[in-house]
């Protein structure tokens, strides 16, 4: 019941910030990004992405859930949202995913805590306790109707072009900060070796990736998608 409210409640607020009315609707700018050429053809490619023009915070979030004659006061709202992120954060927190019907599903991402190092399958190493561990993100799938909901409601207009990142380093000196970066805190996620090199998410990704198939390289990979992390490759004797 608590979630039914807490989505009608964010349906209304949602529906609102996206268009004040049936009628009008608010233009959502897009951008031309540049991609990276990882094949190196020499050709230049491009996709779209939105612009984020501002945060909503959770106040103006809440002002737009009671206003438009929703019936909803701001008092009502909050209290709702505020019980049903706590209920959230429980449920999550005891290790279930959690499914809002027309919103998505949140699910918790787990890691190690920091300067940690990460243990290998090899017998006789050390094993893992939950003190080493901690709660180190939370997931969101939209459902698709949500996502039909924003379509509907959008009206895009161009808002320019951005070219893609390059970093100062060559690769070699890319791969040096890594293994350093490595040395002191054990693992890195792609967003560590963005914020070393200077390079877009796509570029970076695509380098670690490399990286951790090269022997050679130093650094091995353990995984997979938003829980992959890389480590220093542990040498065979």
């Amino acid at each position: 019941m608590l979630f039914f409210i807490f989505t009608y409640y964010l349906c209304i607020g949602l529906g609102t910030i996206l268009s004040a009315d049936n009628n009008i609707r608010h233009m959502a700018k897009y951008i031309k990004q540049e991609l990276p050429d990882l094949r190196k053809t020499g050709e230049k490619k491009a996709y779209y992405r939105l612009k984020t023009e501002r945060k909503i915070d959770f106040h103006h979030f809440i002002d737009r859930i009671s206003s438009h004659n929703s019936g909803i006061s701001k008092g009502e709202a909050f209290r709702v949202l505020m019980h049903a992120t706590d209920i959230l954060s429980e449920l999550l927190a005891e290790g279930y995913s959690v499914t809002i019907d027309e919103m998505g599903t949140f699910k918790a991402t787990i890691g190690l805590v920091e300067n940690r190092k990460l243990d290998s399958f090899e017998d006789g190493t050390p094993k893992r306790n939950a003190r080493t561990l901690r709660i180190d993100g939370v997931s969101f799938q939209a459902d698709k109707k949500l996502i039909a909901n924003v379509d509907k409601r959008c009206k895009l207009k161009r808002a320019g072009v951005s070219r893609l990142c390059r970093s100062p380093f060559t690769k070699e000196e890319r791969l040096q900060k890594a293994l350093e970066y490595l040395q002191s805190h054990g693992a890195m996620k792609v967003k560590h070796y963005m914020e070393l090199t200077g390079l877009s998410h796509t570029v970076a990704a695509k380098e670690l990736c490399e990286f951790g198939d090269d022997v050679a390289s130093g650094i091995a990979s353990i995984g997979r998608f938003a829980g992959k992390v890389y480590v220093k490759r542990v040498q065979e004797e």
